[in-house]
């Protein structure tokens, strides 16, 4: 009896730090049902698929592995970037909240018409939240033009 519930309390919380692990945490930059993945893109801003990102308001979808649930939107501001998680950050994923750019100057939720200035990530008027896209650090190597982003 005593070996049965020992094994079954360690099954019970094996269960429980995997569902928490893969969950969705709680966030303050983000609604808590937001996905929590590991980012790690290298970008080769050499290379023709990334040449937007060498010019100012450049920018590009990326959908590598790593980078997310739906993939990020990488913009070039002067000689710096923003990276944008592509999940809308202020409701819970579903077939229509995935962030699009519009006109090069915007982000779109098209679940509800929420739009964010693309180079700063501000909420513009009238939008449904003030919470900006999900942003992630970077580390970007000006001699080899190589571009790292990771969370």
């Amino acid at each position: 009896m005593k070996k049965t519930f020992s094994i079954l309390t360690i099954f019970i919380l094996l269960i429980f730090s995997n569902l928490t692990i893969n969950s969705c945490g709680s966030r303050e930059d983000t609604v808590n049902c937001f996905p929590n993945n590991p980012i790690n893109v290298t970008l080769n801003l050499n290379l023709p698929a990334y040449n937007a990102l060498n010019y100012d308001n450049g920018w590009v979808y990326v959908n590598e592995q790593q980078s997310g649930t739906r993939g990020l939107i990488v913009v070039r501001t002067g000689n710096a970037f923003k990276v944008y998680d592509r999940n809308a950050p202020h409701i819970c994923p579903d077939n229509n909240t995935t962030l699009e750019v519009k006109d090069n100057i915007a982000i779109l939720c098209p679940q509800d018409n929420t739009r964010w200035i693309l180079r700063t990530g501000q909420p513009e008027s009238g939008a449904k939240t003030s919470l900006p896209p999900k942003t992630y650090p970077y580390n970007y190597d000006t001699a080899s033009k190589t571009l790292n982003i990771y969370y």
